[in-house]
């Protein structure tokens, strides 16, 4: 069976500095990673401006703010990215930086919005008008519907944030009682788009699996014994589709090789190819700290 290995959070202060006078070429478009939202924030503050960049794989937003300093600093905070950049160092210059930097940055960006997410399940209200994570957005919760059973408004597996689920229960309702309804509408999700992943790369990668089935594990994702059984983790269905659609390959790569050596990790990628971003940021989401919301 597998087990991911566990690794350090990264430090909180995510900065990286570049001096202008040794710029590089624009990277070359990287494959395989998934857009990464990066929105500008409700408000600047005074003497900042917001700025776009087109990168190799999306566009890049970031927070403008210019000083004294000798060199240019990106920072990774609660709102994004932010650059802090000489006066005299031009606008082409600083979107170079963005472009050249652009793997770290949205590699730090992805790990930040997942610790987020993470952090917020902690403190979720089980109450009308709580939110909730489900395929990497945040979803309302509805209360006081009279219809039955439960009402997802939204694109069932494409959701946005704001999207509400209509809960046939008052307002009244006791948390543990919203709790388990909102509890079964993600399982009944998970259970219907892991399988359409699992056949999806299962014809992709030519290999069978005896069943599989959801589990509700303290320290794993997923597993794969040699049997060909495979379970995953229901709450998988909080994270991005891309980090889903990871861990299904990593199990179905098991019915193949039942260890992490060279040839299993090369199966990985021979389905998924560009996987390793999706793989660093599970990394970070230990299942045994993952709230049991």
């Amino acid at each position: 069976m597998s087990l991911f290995e566990q690794l350090e959070l990264f430090s909180e202060s995510s900065a990286a500095l570049v001096a202008p006078s040794k710029l590089l070429a624009p990277t070359k478009p990287v494959a395989g990673i998934a857009v990464v939202p990066t929105l500008r924030p409700p408000s600047l503050a005074a003497g900042t401006r917001w700025r776009e960049v087109r990168a190799s794989t999306q566009t890049i937003g970031f927070v403008l703010q210019r000083s004294r300093r000798k060199s240019i600093g990106l920072t990774i905070n609660d709102d994004g990215l932010l650059i802090t950049a000489p006066s005299w160092v031009g606008l082409g210059q600083i979107d170079d930086v963005v472009i050249e930097k652009s793997r770290w940055i949205l590699d730090k960006l992805s790990v930040s919005q997942a610790r987020k997410a993470q952090m917020a399940m902690a403190h979720t209200r089980w109450q009308d008008g709580g939110d909730i994570p489900y395929l990497g957005r945040r979803i309302i919760l509805k209360l006081g519907e009279t219809q039955d059973p439960t009402r997802f408004l939204g694109s069932a597996f494409a959701p946005t944030n704001g999207d509400t689920l209509h809960l046939a229960l008052p307002l009244t309702a006791e948390h543990g009682r919203i709790r388990d309804i909102v509890h079964a509408w993600l399982q009944h999700q998970a259970q219907i788009w892991f399988e359409l992943r699992l056949q999806h790369f299962l014809a992709i990668s030519q290999l069978q699996i005896k069943r599989w089935r959801l589990s509700s594990a303290a320290t794993r994702w997923g597993s794969c014994n040699s049997d060909g059984n495979i379970m995953l983790n229901w709450r998988l269905i909080h994270f991005e589709r891309d980090i889903i659609d990871y861990v299904v390959v990593h199990e179905i790569a098991h019915l193949r090789e039942m260890n992490h050596s060279k040839n299993f990790w090369r199966e990985v990628g021979r389905i998924l190819p560009g996987f390793e971003h999706a793989r660093n940021i599970l990394r970070q989401q230990d299942p045994a700290c993952l709230p049991l919301i």
